[in-house]
């Protein structure tokens, strides 16, 4: 099997914020494996909070040996970007190789359309206001916050969107004095969820705090070796590809956190509609789902996935699985 790795940039339709810091284009890695004629294709998004880079990500893609097998891959790679866009680029060729779908080979029915969140970067109240107006015939938005000043956004977005769901993703921008003194206003204000208030691995108050709304571990929530340390803290689970390493770790993932009496919601890194269509699998019947990359570029793949009043669709053969 060969194994190679390219470089491609995707332009965002308006610059993308979060409490880390902004962008204006999504850099992605598309791994392709090739066997037998039949090529297989994966999307990853290399991510800096957790100590990863284009070229590391690459490096560890490389060294892999040439006729790695999915299942092989698990205890070679860790769970993290390279080897999500390998387990895909896999998924995505046994499909092909075999003449079926991927939700085939799991012995899964064909996904149906899930309904997901659009996001809305951090910004000043007055441009948040004008983006929730904007997207106010969305069925939901996901507010990118984490900052002390947080209480102007949160009212600004709720004028702009008076009567649309709201989750709030505070990327472990608050502490737990913030997060108790927003809590009870964010259920004023009819949110829905709030994703990691506090930095992951300094969230124990979470345990000892009231939490009248659920809290989903993010960047507390990688794999299923994570599962242990949530105990207490969080009520749901955000299970990204790029986290869990691909699809096979996220599905068993999401089975045992799941038997753990946790919610889950699939979300994603900013990527184009490759890196989404695994995610189309896991997605099906969950809490949440947040695959809204492709809605937040201004370019795509070809053979783009399908986004309507009915949510995200399962990819076409012609992209993935």
């Amino acid at each position: 099997m060969s194994i190679t790795v390219t470089k491609d940039v995707f332009q965002l339709a308006e610059v993308f914020t979060i409490s880390r810091g902004s962008r204006t284009e999504a850099q992605v890695l598309t791994v392709r494996v090739e066997r037998d004629g039949v090529v297989g294709q994966g999307e990853c998004v290399p991510y800096a909070r957790y100590g990863e880079t284009l070229d590391s990500v690459i490096a560890e893609i490389l060294s892999l040996p040439s006729e790695i097998t999915r299942t092989a891959l698990q205890g070679v790679l860790p769970a993290g970007a390279a080897r999500n866009a390998v387990d895909c680029a896999l998924w995505d060729w046994e499909a092909k190789k075999a003449g079926v779908r991927v939700w085939d080979l799991l012995g899964l029915p064909a996904p149906k359309p899930e309904i997901t969140a659009y996001t809305l970067s951090l910004a000043d109240p007055a441009a948040m206001e004008a983006s929730a107006r904007k997207h106010n015939h969305r069925p939901l938005l996901k507010i990118k916050l984490g900052t002390p000043d947080d209480m102007p956004r949160l009212e600004a977005v709720r004028r702009g969107a008076p009567d649309t769901p709201i989750i709030i993703d505070a990327n472990e921008g608050w502490t737990a004095d913030v997060y108790s003194d927003l809590a009870p206003h964010l259920v004023r204000l009819g949110v829905k969820l709030v994703e990691q208030p506090l930095p992951a691995g300094n969230d124990d108050m979470l345990a000892e705090i009231d939490r009248p709304l659920p809290v989903c571990a993010d960047e507390a929530c990688h794999d299923r070796a994570s599962l242990p340390s949530l105990k207490g803290k969080y009520d749901v689970i955000n299970i990204k590809l790029d986290k869990t390493g691909g699809l096979t770790e996220a599905l068993a993932l999401k089975d045992a956190g799941l038997a753990q009496g946790y919610g889950v919601m699939v979300g994603c890194m900013v990527g184009s509609s490759l890196a989404m269509a695994p995610a189309t699998i896991l997605a099906q019947g969950v809490a949440f789902t947040d695959l809204d990359g492709p809605l937040l570029l201004a370019e795509d793949r070809d053979e783009p996935l399908i986004f309507d009043e009915a949510g995200v669709h399962a990819p076409k053969p012609e992209l993935w699985g």
